[in-house]
């Protein structure tokens, strides 16, 4: 199959699956909208070996086409600590995070820019159902994390983990929560063989967590907690606005 029969197959399929049908649209982009739209806002279940083979060979090629970064091509800044913006999943490295919601369903809005929702699409619509088996209804509190397989990625896996929300001004437990969050994934991390692991900017997006505050406490969390984990030999604090990559190298400085 070429990418595109694997795009049109995959549009559907997923269609069929939700008892709709219609004509596809006719450009690549149109196609790749619906298509990232119809993963989102799938429930969590069973898929045929058929619609996984396709699946995964064609996200492995869209991700192949964005150009994967090596971790270890990657020089530290200060440490064991990196910087780098880019999209975390297209980061080859043993494990990224993911900032997730308590529900670790991922995000349901269609095509929405979180990253929450970059990561469930590109692994693949396995890592939802592996989410909704492990949490079994229930939901994960703010500042723990756990782990899952990255499928389709070039990471090994994703620690997921949930940030504080901040609606008003930031308060002290805010940042202890956040902290918590950098030290459940570094904990995680050590305890399954990560030796490279890339940081999101947790909480700084939709949560409101301002992010010249969150990109302290990030820094201040890793610095301090790193010497207890010398099994990781790399972290990367993984930025996609310029804006935040301005914020951090001033923290790193």
């Amino acid at each position: 199959m070429t990418q595109q029969e694997r795009r049109e197959y995959l549009i559907r399929e997923l269609l069929k699956e939700r008892g709709e049908e219609g004509a596809l649209p006719a450009q690549e982009e149109a196609q790749k909208g619906l298509l990232r739209a119809l993963f989102n806002v799938r429930p969590p279940r069973e898929a045929s070996a058929a619609f996984l083979e396709v699946q995964d060979a064609y996200l492995r090629e869209e991700i192949r086409r964005r150009g994967v970064t090596e971790a270890a091509a990657l020089s530290p800044v200060k440490g064991r600590l990196c910087l780098w913006q880019g999209d975390i999943t297209t980061l080859a490295c043993d494990a990224i995070v993911n900032a997730a919601n308590s529900a670790m369903l991922g995000c349901f809005h269609p095509n929405h820019g979180c990253i929450d929702n970059a990561i469930h699409t590109f692994s693949g619509v396995q890592l939802r159902l592996f989410c909704a088996r492990m949490m079994q209804g229930g939901a994960l509190g703010t500042g723990e994390a756990v782990m899952t397989p990255a499928f389709n990625l070039p990471s090994r896996f994703i620690a997921h983990t949930v940030g504080p929300i901040v609606r008003g001004a930031l308060r002290p437990e805010d940042r202890e929560l956040l902290a918590r969050c950098y030290e459940s994934c570094l904990s995680l991390a050590a305890e399954n063989g990560v030796e490279t692991l890339a940081f999101c900017c947790i909480s700084t997006g939709e949560f409101g967590f301002p992010p010249q505050e969150g990109a302290k406490v990030a820094v201040e969390t890793v610095t301090r907690a790193l010497s207890s984990f010398p099994s990781i030999t790399k972290v990367i604090f993984n930025v996609f606005r310029t804006q935040d990559l301005e914020i951090y190298r001033r923290v790193l400085a």
